[in-house]
């Protein structure tokens, strides 16, 4: 791989996370803001903004960087020996640097202080639960789709999480980038700081589970001379 294309994925990767997140927290103000006090009106609003813009994300970066914005799906790609682990190293520093910007513009958008902490705690075996099988969803979404109908992941991402934050206690982080940036807002779509390590461990758990299988789901198909 040369320079220029890591750095042109790297830039894709940057800026379909920190989209991702501003949309996933901004939009996540905009409807606390809107909803007035309907929790489960401003929810509806926030996964359906999160899941439409995943689909628009996918659909222009995927053919630029795979449009991992995820470092359980970095990890994963890496373990099935379809990414180089150095590649998906700095892919995971680059997504967790640009969800923390995302986070940030967010803010601003909506003249909120930038730096700032969630106080919103997320934790209890339920929750933690709901991550993993949240996070082993998506895997087997996107490992499924790549395998049997590859220009259906756009849609099947942004329909996938979008109606895991409903089946799932957790509202369906299932993505450490992402976890790990919404810590650093206390808005609608925050996490407290003390949550963030079991989540991504329960996330980390889910995507090792969903290799295995998927494995066995779709096996490669051998190579024909």
């Amino acid at each position: 791989m040369t320079q220029s294309s890591l750095g042109r994925r790297l830039l894709a990767e940057a800026l379909g996370t920190a989209f991702l997140l501003a949309t996933v927290v901004g939009s996540g103000i905009m409807a606390e803001q809107l909803a007035g006090g309907n929790v489960a009106l401003a929810l509806l609003c926030n996964s359906l903004a999160t899941g439409a813009i995943l689909v628009v994300l996918i659909l222009i970066f995927a053919p630029v960087s795979g449009a991992h914005f995820n470092p359980a799906v970095s990890v994963a790609f890496a373990w099935r020996g379809e990414l180089p682990w150095r590649t998906a190293a700095i892919y995971i520093v680059c997504q967790i640097a640009a969800g923390v910007l995302g986070v940030w513009a967010a803010h601003l958008m909506f003249d909120l202080q930038v730096l700032q902490f969630s106080l919103k705690v997320r934790s209890g075996f339920g929750q933690w639960f709901a991550e993993a099988v949240a996070t082993f969803g998506l895997l087997l979404t996107i490992l499924g789709c790549v395998a049997r109908a590859p220009a259906a992941v756009p849609y099947a991402v942004g329909l996938y999480i979008t109606a895991a934050y409903w089946f799932t206690a957790s509202t369906s982080f299932a993505n450490p980038a992402v976890t790990l940036a919404r810590a650093l807002s206390n808005s609608f779509a925050g996490i407290a700081p003390g949550g963030v390590a079991a989540f991504i461990v329960a996330q980390l758990v889910g995507m090792l589970a969903a290799v295995p299988i998927a494995h066995m789901l779709w096996p490669s198909e051998p190579t024909r001379p």
